[in-house]
C-alpha cells in the first residue's frame, strides 16, 4: 500500500527520523505505524552500537526552575552542527520539561520516564538513528531550596543552578550568584563542604612545593595552611571575589542584599567551557 505524506510527517514528528527513513519504515511495515516505529528504533539502536566508541563532547545544556525545584540536563552529541540544530535543542528542552514535571531523583530514572512518543531513552535512540551521531543524556542535576535560580550561558554549553536559604531573593542578586558559579567554577559553598581528602591533597601539594623551594621543614605546615586558605578563597563560592566587584566576596555581596541571605547549594554543568 502507498503511504501518504501525512503519515510520513506524523512518523517523523514522533521519532525525529528523516523523511526517507520514515517513508521506508512505513513501506516496510505495510503502513503499520507501530511496526514502523519499531523499525526506526532498531535502526537507532544499530547506529548507537556502531558509534559507541565515539566521543560525544558537544551538545546542549539547559536549565529551568519550578517553584522550589530546579533542574539542568545536558544532551550530548558528536558535533557542534548537530548541537545547534533546532530539533536537537527541542529534544533537550522536552527532556528538561519532563524532569521539571516529574522530578526524578536520578539520571537513570529520567531516562526511564514515559513520554507520549516513548521513554526519554527511546527518544534519544531515535535521534541517534536520525542523525547518525552518538548521543547520550550525559548529565542530570537538580536542587531544592526555598528560592532557586537557573542560568544558561550563551551558546547552551554551560548552565548553573543555585539554591538560597530563604524565599523572595532579589532576582538580580540570584542571577549574579548563578553567573559567578558559571564564571568561577567553585567546588563548594564553604570550606566545611570540601571533602577532607581534597583538603589533605592541597596541603600535601603545598608542603611539597615549599620543600622543593628550600623552605625549612619546621615551616612547611604553616606554609601549607596558608596555601589552603588561599585555595578556599579561590574555590569556595562564598569566599570567592565577586566577579563584578573584586573588592568584596560573594558572602559580602549577599549580606548587602539581606544580612540573613546565604547559598545552600549549587550545581554547574558544562560542555567544553
Amino acid at each position: 500500500m502507498a503511504v501518504t505524506m501525512a503519515e510520513i510527517q506524523h512518523l517523523r514528528k514522533m521519532t525525529g527520523a528523516g523523511m526517507m527513513d520514515c517513508k521506508n519504515a512505513l513501506n516496510e511495515s505495510n503502513g503499520d505505524f507501530d511496526k514502523a516505529m519499531e523499525i526506526i528504533r532498531k535502526k537507532g539502536q544499530a547506529v548507537a552500537a556502531k558509534r559507541e566508541d565515539r566521543e560525544a563532547s558537544e551538545g546542549c545544556v539547559l536549565a529551568k526552575t519550578d517553584g522550589d525545584f530546579a533542574a539542568v540536563v545536558a544532551l550530548q552529541c558528536e558535533t557542534d552542527f548537530v548541537a545547534k540544530n533546532e530539533e536537537f535543542i527541542a529534544l533537550t528542552r522536552q527532556i528538561l520539561d519532563a524532569a521539571i514535571a516529574l522530578k526524578p531523583e536520578t539520571l537513570e530514572e529520567l531516562l526511564a520516564v514515559e513520554l507520549p512518543n516513548g521513554t526519554v531513552s527511546q527518544l534519544v535512540t531515535d535521534k541517534i538513528g536520525a542523525t547518525g551521531e552518538k548521543m547520550q543524556l550525559g548529565f542530570y542535576e537538580h536542587i531544592t531550596a526555598p528560592h532557586v535560580t537557573a542560568y544558561i550561558h550563551m551558546g547552551n554549553k554551560l548552565a548553573t543552578l543555585v539554591g538560597f536559604n530563604k524565599a523572595g531573593v532579589d532576582e538580580h542578586v540570584a542571577k549574579d550568584v548563578a553567573m559567578q558559579v558559571a564564571a568561577m567554577n567553585p567546588i563548594a559553598v564553604t570550606p566545611d563542604a570540601i571533602p577532607a581528602e581534597v583538603k589533605e591533597k592541597e596541603l600535601e601539594i603545598a608542603r611539597e612545593k615549599a620543600r622543593e623551594s628550600g623552605k625549612p621543614e619546621n615551616l612547611l605546615d604553616r606554609i601549607a595552611e596558608g596555601a589552603l586558605q588561599k585555595f578556599y578563597k579561590e574555590s569556595t563560592l562564598l569566599q570567592q571575589e565577586y566577579v563584578k566587584d573584586s573588592k568584596k566576596t560573594i558572602e559580602q555581596f549577599l549580606k548587602e542584599s539581606d544580612k540573613e541571605l546565604a547559598v545552600t547549594v549549587f550545581k554547574r554543568v558544562s560542555l567544553n567551557v
